[in-house]
């Protein structure tokens, strides 16, 4: 299988293939942050890195089996500004479909956060299917809804347990308890301070560790490990939740 991923961040697709056994000839990447890309290396030498996902040649391209990637989100979250394909970061959208279009692979996976419906709706024309809903609170305790556009048919999704750990939030003047028994969203800010930085106390100090924000986002412990602690809490607040990547990505296997 030769896979193109794009975003890719830390590799958190090459983490959820390699955590079902699908063997992967070549993988592709396309993303810019030095640190993240550091650290795919680190985990995963054999990656092929793209650089600028707008300078992709499609020519150079071997045939692409899966296409995934999480486009950058800032202007279509409801915690972000709202400024819909009007932000650069979301236009970014428009490389999946660029790619997707001259690609032509078996498999795509599109992964983005919540967002208005006249958003959904675009993003969904484009890709010719609908969105999946998960929250990561079915496969580990954090709060983490994202959508999901795949032709790769998706199974039922497992029961969510009876998380009952207890959480705090900053919110930048004030401290509120988290009382769904799970982990507010990490975010790619909360290790500078930001406006949503998770604890175990009423106690700055007390924030979660990288390793267990790493666990939170089932990744293995110390796969972030390399980088300064800011920029390992950047890129699992922007990473995938491994387990319902590889939830989705089975169907593949089987």
């Amino acid at each position: 299988m030769n896979v193109l991923s794009l975003f890719d961040g830390m590799s958190c697709g090459q983490l959820a293939l390699d955590r079902l056994g699908i063997n992967v000839d070549v993988y592709l990447a396309a993303e810019i942050d030095k640190y993240a890309m550091s650290i795919a290396k680190k985990n995963y030498p054999n990656t092929i890195h793209l650089g600028d996902v707008t300078k992709i040649p499609f020519n150079l391209l071997p045939k692409i089996d899966l296409l995934m990637g999480g486009s950058p989100c800032q202007g279509f979250s409801f915690a972000g500004k709202q400024l819909n394909f009007d932000d650069p970061r979301s236009a970014l959208f428009f490389e999946f479909v660029r790619l997707l279009e001259e690609t032509k692979p078996k498999y795509f996976l599109l992964e983005n956060v919540r967002m208005k419906q006249e958003y959904q709706d675009v993003i969904s024309e484009h890709l010719g299917v609908k969105p999946i809903m998960i929250n990561s609170d079915r496969f580990i305790g954090q709060n983490r809804v994202r959508y999901y556009w795949t032709n790769i048919p998706v199974s039922e999704l497992p029961k969510r347990p009876e998380w009952n750990n207890q959480y705090y939030q900053w919110r930048r003047v004030y401290f509120r308890a988290n009382k769904s028994g799970v982990c507010p969203t990490l975010t790619a800010n909360m290790g500078t301070g930001g406006h949503n930085v998770p604890l175990h106390s009423e106690d700055l100090k007390d924030k979660l560790t990288p390793n267990e924000c790493e666990r939170l986002q089932t990744v293995p412990d110390n796969y972030t490990e390399g980088v300064s602690n800011t920029q390992r809490y950047k890129m699992l607040g922007n990473g995938w939740t491994v387990d319902v990547i590889a939830h989705i990505l089975k169907e593949i296997k089987q």
